[in-house]
C-alpha cells in the first residue's frame, strides 16, 4: 500500500514547548522542568517516536493505522497538559456534603483522612497522588498542583472513598464531590 506525502504527514505532529519549560529525554522518559516545579512522564507503553528539536517536540507514529493516529493525538495532549500545568497549574474544588453527621477532612503527610462519614467510628483514609496539595477549608476541599493526572486521580480517590454502599444513593447523598475544575493555582 503506497501512501501519499499528505497521508504520511497525518501521522506526525509537533508540540511547541512554551517559554520557561525545558524538556529532556532519556529513552522513553521525558522530564519537564517549569516555573512551578518538575515532573516526568514515561512513554514506554505508548507506541510513538519522540524527538526534541530546538523548542519543539516532534511526534511520529510507528505504524500508519487509525489506532496510531489516535495515539499520536493522545500523546500530544498529554505533553500539552504537562507543559501548561508547569506554567499555570490546576485547581479542583470539592464540596463536602452531609445530611446529619458532619464530615471532617484532615491531611496527614501523603494521606487524606475522612472522619465521621455517616457516623462511622473508623476514619476512611485515601492517598494523595504525586505532589498534589490538598487544603481542607470548611465545607470545601481544594486540590492544587501542576500535574493534571495526579490532581484528578486524587479527587477520584476522595470521591470513591466516600461512596455510599448498601443504601439508596438517591436518598443518602453524603460524600465529597467535585464541583469546580480550572486552570491556575488558587489559594
Amino acid at each position: 500500500m503506497d501512501m501519499s506525502i499528505s497521508e504520511t504527514e497525518k501521522f506526525q505532529d509537533e508540540v511547541v514547548i512554551p517559554e520557561g519549560v525545558t524538556v529532556t529525554q532519556k529513552k522513553h522518559m521525558l522530564t519537564f522542568v517549569g516555573p512551578l516545579g518538575k515532573t516526568h512522564k514515561s512513554f514506554r507503553t505508548i507506541p510513538i517516536n519522540i524527538e526534541i528539536a530546538e523548542n519543539k517536540l516532534l511526534l511520529k507514529t510507528i505504524d500508519f493505522k487509525k489506532r496510531d493516529y489516535a495515539i499520536l493525538h493522545t500523546a500530544r495532549s498529554i505533553i500539552r497538559n504537562i507543559c501548561e500545568g508547569l506554567i499555570k497549574g490546576y485547581t479542583i474544588k470539592m464540596k463536602v456534603v452531609f445530611a446529619h453527621f458532619p464530615i471532617t477532612v484532615k491531611v496527614d503527610n501523603k494521606n487524606i483522612i475522612i472522619e465521621n462519614f455517616q457516623g462511622e467510628r473508623a476514619p476512611r483514609i485515601t492517598n494523595i497522588v504525586g505532589n498534589t496539595k490538598v487544603t481542607p477549608k470548611g465545607e470545601d476541599v481544594i486540590l492544587t498542583g501542576e500535574v493534571w493526572t495526579d490532581i484528578t486521580q486524587t479527587a477520584a480517590n476522595i470521591e470513591l472513598k466516600t461512596k455510599v454502599k448498601n443504601k439508596d444513593h438517591r436518598v443518602f447523598l453524603d460524600g465529597i464531590y467535585v464541583f469546580d475544575k480550572k486552570k491556575g493555582l488558587e489559594k
